[in-house]
């Protein structure tokens, strides 16, 4: 045991088996051993495991949002060895990371300065502090939002040294709410994209087009934070490209519509937005939230597969473009071959969700194997299984959403599912 799990470890489980049977009593030698053994190997195996995701979520936060591509994932590998970073081969002089993205990112969006940091809130916290820092933000209250976590703009507005100019109703926030509350101290209009959540009925709010007119003349900065960032045109969802047209500096996240890695990207087209994001790059927070080689890796390959029209090889992308008819004959081959195993079954049509805090209220139309069973056991032996398989309960049934489920993995879950319900209903 000492040579596969190293002494310390060793000694620690032991320690613990002798503690724990002073209040439970005293095992036999054999016994003992194989417990310390049972510990040992249950410290060994590694906390994040692959799960098959069935819930029918494409973004699920739990899950980790977007699965990488293979191209992202092999990029991994030439990152984690040594790689030219920071290196001009062609001058053999120190590069900047920074130009490693700018390229992609300039023919994907025509934009004309960009920075990647580790997550949209990182984004917007060094744009407000980098910017903002002792000024006024002017923002509706209608996008005050709460992101996951329990972290609230006027949070990170507070944190940013900014101060915060609250516009407008809930419901109701119109162009001239702005324009009335600009003051000399005021040097940004900031729109918050309310991208995970839905407000409807008796409501009005300013529209892009207006605030980039009343940041004209005022000379201001208009900020536009995305949050989920759509490349693609998809129900009502701003795209990057139309923020762009008129914001100064625009902000959102790798790792929902974009399908990468986990990243905030900022990025800039007009001269006062391109002279903004120089100096968000030299601000000192800039380093402290900067992404790794892996996640610039991994973010630059997505990007390059969205240039290259590779749609079908982005996992989310393909998850958001399937047809029901599609989903229907991968359904309705899971369906036939659990019951040719003995797990009755029931095809039922049913929705997906995008998740992740994007297109809420924007449901998928999908087909749902419905298992026959008590649902709440069933899910859970799913989840407990090997490979863990995370369903949903609908209709007082266990669940499971083929649009989700990615390539390559039917055999696996068909195999975890056939082990669970027998295991529930022996």
């Amino acid at each position: 045991m000492v040579a596969e799990f190293g002494r310390a470890q060793v000694v620690e489980a032991i320690r613990e088996q002798v503690a724990s049977e002073r209040s439970a009593g005293v095992l036999d030698d054999a016994e003992r051993g194989r417990r310390v053994s049972a510990r040992l190997r249950a410290l060994a195996v590694p906390r994040i495991r692959r799960v098959i995701n069935a819930s029918g979520v494409i973004l699920h936060t739990n899950l980790g949002r977007a699965p990488l591509s293979r191209s992202a994932v092999e990029s991994l590998a030439v990152a984690g060895a040594y790689s030219n970073l920071e290196l001009d081969l062609e001058t053999g002089r120190r590069g900047e990371r920074a130009d490693l993205l700018y390229g992609p990112l300039n023919r994907l969006f025509d934009c004309q300065s960009a920075l990647a940091v580790n997550n949209n809130a990182a984004a917007v916290l060094l744009t407000l502090t980098a910017l903002c820092k002792g000024r006024e933000v002017i923002v509706s209250r209608g996008q005050l939002v709460e992101i996951g976590g329990s972290f609230r703009m006027p949070d990170v507005m507070r944190l940013s040294g900014a101060r915060m100019v609250e516009v407008g109703t809930t419901n109701r926030t119109r162009a001239s709410d702005y324009e009335d509350a600009i003051t000399p101290k005021t040097t940004a209009l900031m729109r918050v994209h309310t991208s995970n959540y839905r407000v409807t009925g008796f409501t009005e709010s300013a529209s892009l087009v207006d605030m980039e007119a009343i940041a004209r003349r005022h000379d201001v900065l208009l900020i536009d934070d995305l949050g989920s960032g759509a490349v693609e045109v998809m129900a009502d969802e701003p795209t990057v490209s139309e923020s762009l047209r008129l914001a100064d500096v625009v902000t959102f996240s790798g790792d929902k519509l974009l399908g990468g890695p986990q990243a905030g990207l900022i990025l800039a087209r007009s001269a006062k937005g391109v002279e903004a994001v120089r100096k968000l790059s030299r601000h000192p927070l800039a380093r402290a939230v900067r992404i790794d080689k892996l996640t610039l890796a991994a973010l630059e390959a997505s990007l390059r597969q969205r240039l290259a029209g590779h749609f079908d090889d982005i996992p989310v992308e393909r998850m958001l473009r399937l047809q029901i008819e599609e989903i229907r004959r991968r359904g309705g081959m899971w369906s036939v071959k659990l019951e040719e195993r003995g797990v009755k079954n029931t095809l039922m049509p049913g929705e997906s969700a995008v998740g992740g805090g994007s297109l809420p209220g924007h449901a998928l139309p999908t087909m749902l194997i419905a298992l026959a069973g008590p649902a709440s056991r069933i899910a859970t032996a799913l989840r407990r299984g090997d490979p863990p398989v995370i369903a949903r309960i609908e209709k007082d049934a266990c669940c499971l959403d083929p649009r989700t489920v990615l390539r390559g993995e039917d055999e696996q879950l068909i195999d975890a599912v056939e082990a669970a319900v027998k295991t529930v209903l022996k």
